[in-house]
C-alpha cells in the first residue's frame, strides 16, 4: 500500500485544521512509492522507475552476485550470495533474505557487509569481513 506525504487535517491535539486542506485534495506527488525489496535470488534482476521531471531510478529486485572490496589486498572481486545472516534493520528480513544497507550477507568467500542500498542504487556493493 502506498504511503501518503501530505498536510495532515488535524492539529497535534487532534482538532481540525481550517486550512486549505479542507478544500484541498490528495496530490499525485504527495504519494510514496511502494517498498521494492531486494531479495536474494538466482539472477540480478533490476527496475527502471520513472521519477517526478523525467528523471529515472534503477532498483534491484534479486541480487544473485556482490561487488566485494578486500581492503588488504585494495582488490574489489565479484562473489555470489548465499544467503543473509544478519540484519539490523529488521529481523524478519533475515528469513525472508533481504539484503539492505549494513546487512551481512555469506558469500562464496566469506562474510560481507552490505555498504550499497541496493533499493536506490541497484547494485549490491560490499566490504569483506575478517573472522
Amino acid at each position: 500500500m502506498a504511503k501518503w506525504h501530505g498536510i495532515s487535517r488535524r492539529k497535534p491535539s487532534g482538532g481540525r485544521l481550517k486550512r486549505p486542506n479542507r478544500y484541498r485534495g490528495k496530490r499525485k506527488t504527495e504519494i510514496s512509492s511502494e517498498n521494492q525489496f531486494a531479495y536474494v535470488g538466482e539472477q540480478d534482476q533490476r527496475k527502471n522507475y520513472r521519477k517526478t521531471a523525467g528523471s529515472q531510478t534503477v532498483r534491484l529486485l534479486s541480487a544473485h552476485e556482490i561487488n566485494v572490496s578486500n581492503s588488504k589486498e585494495g582488490k574489489t572481486v565479484r562473489a555470489t550470495i548465499n544467503n543473509v545472516i544478519e540484519n539490523d534493520a529488521d529481523p524478519n528480513y533475515i528469513r525472508r533474505n533481504i539484503v539492505t544497507k549494513g546487512a551481512i550477507v555469506d558469500t562464496d568467500i566469506g562474510r560481507v557487509r552490505v555498504t550499497s542500498r541496493p533499493g536506490m542504487h541497484g547494485v549490491v556493493s560490499g566490504v569483506l569481513l575478517e573472522d
